[in-house]
């Protein structure tokens, strides 16, 4: 049992130049997650489906804790909407501070950035580091062309079927809040047979 707030960690798009209803699940995503006691660690950015999660997360009175590189801070791009803000010198940093600070991940659709977060922390999760709940919010469709080259990966032996296990794929924001609402986050020691037999 914790003794705090679990802490989702929302990788998102800072684009503002998106179809509607990518801002609309990141609002409801926000919402749904501080309703029902979550706090959020997020990349502190006041753009895109970033901020439309944090700022309609920040309606509801849970904690928001962003974290942001410092040349990015110098593009005069982050907010002052977080409860708490950690500035980084680099994005490996920013990474590794955004890991430490949560309990999960929650992945709405997102370009490169997203990509390189969503896929390290599937790694730190195959190799034993982290048990933290991963979801990918499938808002329209985004994941599905990623997920079907997941599938080619498994197919050619890139990777073990088990993988399929270490994250899950939401439809609705409903769907991923009610994910982390049941996910046993206890740490599983995981063999040398479930991480390289293919």
């Amino acid at each position: 049992m914790t003794t705090r707030n679990r802490r989702i960690c929302v990788f998102a798009s800072s684009s503002n130049f998106l179809g509607e209803q990518f801002y609309t699940d990141a609002k409801k995503s926000g919402e749904i997650l501080a309703q029902n006691g979550f706090d959020i660690v997020y990349g502190g950015s006041a753009l895109g489906m970033m901020y439309a999660c944090a700022g309609e997360f920040k309606k509801y009175g849970q904690k928001i804790y962003g974290v942001m590189p410092e040349k990015l801070n110098d593009f005069g791009v982050s907010t002052k909407i977080c409860d708490e803000f950690f500035l980084t010198k680099t994005m490996r940093e920013r990474k590794a501070k955004m890991d430490e600070l949560s309990d999960g991940v929650l992945a709405l659709a997102g370009g490169f950035g997203t990509l390189e977060e969503l896929s390290e922390m599937i790694v730190q999760k195959q190799l034993g580091y982290n048990n933290k709940p991963i979801v990918l919010l499938n808002t329209d469709g985004f994941y599905n062309t990623l997920l079907k080259f997941f599938d080619e990966l498994i197919m050619k032996k890139f990777a073990n079927e088990n993988v399929r296990g270490l994250y899950y794929v939401a439809e609705t924001p409903e769907q991923a809040l009610e994910y982390f609402i049941k996910y046993d986050y206890s740490l599983k020691e995981r063999t040398k047979e479930e991480i390289y037999n293919r």
